[in-house]
């Protein structure tokens, strides 16, 4: 287990050691959330690495990671806890068959832990890393219950009592905005917003996550990407889709970005056909040409 970090340039250096390029604001609230012990809330676009950012920091500090992926309908027994129903009939069918004395069915052995269960116990290595993904996708009851837990990290099972964390997990919340969370939850946590990387953040990360991708081609794929997202299309692709396309052109045995390739893998990049459609053929080409004449003036200028 790796101890927690002690300063924002630990915290920089941690995310880096796994590969995560983070911006200075982003090392500061980790930073604080970790020093504070308060939940981080992330929001932002899909597929900018808010989801990332708890699994590295379970690998960077070897704590173990539990993940609650939330979707609509989510209720306290997926979440929480429920009893293993089987289990229990069949022990009240054995002491009935044998005569013996019926077993205790609402024992912690007949008890099946849903990840806000688990997160309440801390391991040998340290409390875990509890990541609660896209709660906006959850229904605000289940938001009212999350809010009792992350205030207090107990909860009561009637049948055995209060169980209570020992020590508090490390929470991240991630949300992709498709509807506004409480305010009552936002002010349990501490917020940032997870923008889209800069330019040269974004090659950075291209580099250490697809060695494979000469330095030309990821500079070109990331280019092309970011002019992509300053127009106006219906999902602009995030940094899971630039490094899925880098990795794809380096299979291909591309050294640069040609129009013609481009055009037959923009289904990597882009997810919604009126997206690729606006863009197959001759858009793709000007913007790389366009990326190529600014590549050459800067070349030109240095």
């Amino acid at each position: 287990m790796t101890a927690l970090p002690q300063s924002i340039d630990e915290t920089e250096a941690l995310l880096a050691q796994a590969d995560y390029i983070a911006d200075r604001s982003l090392a500061t609230v980790l930073f604080l959330a970790l020093r504070l012990n308060r939940p981080l809330f992330l929001e932002g676009e899909a597929g900018v690495g808010k989801t990332e950012i708890a699994k590295v920091l379970s690998a960077a500090l070897g704590r173990k990671l539990i993940r609650l992926q939330c979707y609509e309908g989510l209720d306290q027994a997926a979440a929480l806890y429920e009893w293993n129903y089987a289990a229990q009939m069949i022990a009240i069918r054995q002491a009935e068959a044998t005569d013996g004395a019926r077993e205790d069915v609402f024992a912690e052995r007949f008890l099946i832990k849903r990840p806000l269960l688990e997160a309440l116990e801390t391991p040998p290595e340290g409390a875990p890393i509890l990541l609660i993904d896209e709660l906006d996708r959850a229904d605000e009851a289940f938001e009212a219950f999350l809010l009792e837990i992350l205030s207090d990290f107990q909860v009561t099972i009637p049948e055995l009592g209060t169980v209570k964390a020992a020590e508090a997990p490390i929470v991240i919340v991630t949300t992709n905005r498709t509807r506004e969370i409480h305010d009552a939850l936002k002010r349990r946590c501490l917020y940032h917003w997870v923008d889209y990387p800069s330019l040269a953040r974004e090659r950075e990360i291209v580099r250490r996550k697809v060695p494979g991708a000469g330095e030309r081609l990821a500079d070109e794929v990331v280019g092309f990407v970011q002019q992509l997202r300053a127009g106006d299309l219906f999902k602009p692709p995030g940094v899971a889709e630039t490094l899925d396309w880098a990795q794809a052109l380096a299979e291909l045995d591309q050294l640069v970005l040609e129009p013609g390739v481009a055009d037959d893998t923009l289904g990597v990049l882009l997810k919604y056909q009126d997206d690729i459609a606006k863009l197959r053929g001759s858009e793709v080409q000007r913007i790389i040409e366009e990326l190529r004449t600014h590549s050459a003036g800067s070349a030109v200028t240095l």
